[in-house]
């Protein structure tokens, strides 16, 4: 039997478009520190069911993988890593909030 990746559930907010998560609580953050890390795949799949019913707040949820970290999850995957930065078509938003940390 396969070993289960831990994973997070990430969505688009419906109406910014902006990246979020799923947080244990059950709201949905920008910051990827605070989602919920998911170790047991059936677990991962009520709330995957359970993101993927708020369709009048996200659209597009999945399971992306993810590792602990010392401050909450980390992506495990380059692009779920891009997608925690926010657009980088604009200087503004989490892109700018980067350059001035």
């Amino acid at each position: 039997m396969a070993r289960f990746t831990p994973k997070v559930v990430t969505a688009n907010a419906l109406i910014e478009g902006d990246v979020v998560y799923l947080t244990a609580d059950d709201r949905w953050s920008r910051l990827h520190h605070e989602a919920e890390l998911i170790e047991d795949e059936a677990h991962a799949q009520l709330r995957l069911l359970f993101g993927m019913a708020q369709k009048n707040v996200v659209v597009g949820a999945y399971l992306a993988d993810a590792k602990a970290g010392p401050n909450g999850p980390e992506p495990t995957h380059f692009r779920e890593a891009f997608r925690t930065r926010g657009p980088s078509n604009y200087a503004h938003g989490k892109q700018a909030d980067l350059t001035h940390v």
